[in-house]
């Protein structure tokens, strides 16, 4: 039986792989990359930077295939059906990878971004492709540190306030108002810089992008002051490199609850 494992990396830092994740680094003989074209071919080169650092004997395969496409200016009633398109697309390459590269006493492994449990499709594309019924194989899940971890952690501070809850949410649902009855908001998938219509509230923001990598920028302050500087400097960011990732936490304090 093909053995796959579903490896989270952390945000970028080959330090910040648990031990758990580089011993099954060292267990695994294919990698599949997904390679999201010449713009972010920094992200592959970061993942083959870990696997030389975690193994510098080699002995392995990296086996890359390019990332389809998914329609990012569908939205309303039209947004679920286009990710949909996409990780069926995205099925349909993992299940020929995984036929086609993988012997079949062999391991292979995806590596995820962060962990695999959070804002991560992997795991719901391998179930679909175990539905399909083409490919046969067993997986397992090494968790990783998400970039919300690496995030508060380098602005030193918690995801949440003692007896408060935390929200965890995306761009798109913040634009719909702050969660009721939560006041730490972190923030993911945000190509459109929500945060800017809660300026006029007593808001602080802890920011960072490309969170773990020698590109790393962080801002944090009140929202009404670090706010512009964030989207000068993210406008930088993107112009320079031609992406960006980043993740933010809103904190609201109690009198504007």
């Amino acid at each position: 039986m093909r053995k796959i494992h579903v490896i989270g990396i952390g945000a970028g830092d080959p330090d910040q792989l648990t031990l758990q994740a580089v011993r099954a680094l060292r267990s695994t003989d294919v990698f599949f990359v997904l390679d999201k074209g010449e713009v972010k071919s920094d992200l592959t080169r970061l993942r083959r930077d870990m696997l030389e650092t975690h193994i510098p004997d080699g002995g392995y395969r990296v086996v890359e295939a390019r990332d389809p496409e998914r329609d990012r200016r569908a939205g309303g009633a039209a947004y679920s059906p286009a990710v949909g398109d996409w990780r069926s697309a995205r099925a349909g390459i993992y299940e020929r990878l995984i036929a086609e590269e993988l012997g079949a006493d062999e391991s292979g492994a995806f590596l995820v971004w962060g962990d695999p449990a959070l804002y991560d499709s992997t795991l719901g594309i391998l179930e679909e492709v175990l539905a399909r019924g083409a490919v046969a194989f067993e997986y397992d899940v090494v968790p990783g540190i998400s970039s919300v971890s690496a995030l508060v952690a380098r602005h030193r501070t918690g995801l949440n306030r003692v007896a408060r809850p935390v929200q965890i949410t995306t761009g798109r649902r913040l634009a719909e108002g702050f969660p009721e009855g939560v006041d730490d908001v972190v923030v993911m998938l945000d190509a459109h810089q929500t945060f800017r219509q809660y300026a006029g509230q007593d808001v602080d923001i802890y920011w960072g992008a490309y969170i773990g990598t020698p590109d790393e920028i962080l801002v944090s302050g009140p929202l009404a002051e670090a706010g512009p500087r964030i989207e000068r400097l993210r406008a930088e960011a993107r112009e320079r490199k031609g992406w960006i990732m980043d993740t933010y936490l809103l904190r609201r304090n109690p009198r504007d609850a």
